[in-house]
């Protein structure tokens, strides 16, 4: 669920510029509550400013998605390697890591 009323305003870039000051002052009062800044050409969103509060609480998540990300592209490449066969090579019991 949402804290914020979707969807949100998209910005087209000298707006967001503009609208940069008062955003900091928000995210100062509101932390990881405050509406961010959406941007974007031609009213697309493209890009988004966050609170640094409520971006180091999304850090965790976003590394995971970066890992699922890396972990499907290896996968779809045929690049796997059974980690026995790494723990082998390491001189590791690869029993353990079956």
């Amino acid at each position: 669920m949402s804290m914020y009323q979707l969807p949100l305003p998209v910005l087209p870039s000298r707006e967001a510029r503009a609208a940069m000051s008062g955003a900091l002052a928000r995210f100062r009062e509101r932390g990881a509550a405050a509406e961010p800044v959406v941007f974007g050409a031609h009213r697309k969103p493209e890009a988004v400013v966050i609170p640094f509060e409520l971006y180091a609480e999304l850090l965790p998540v976003i590394e995971d998605l970066e890992i699922a990300h890396l972990v499907r592209e290896r996968a779809a490449a045929g690049e796997s390697v059974p980690l026995s066969e790494i723990a082998a090579a390491a001189g590791l019991d690869p029993e353990s890591f079956r």
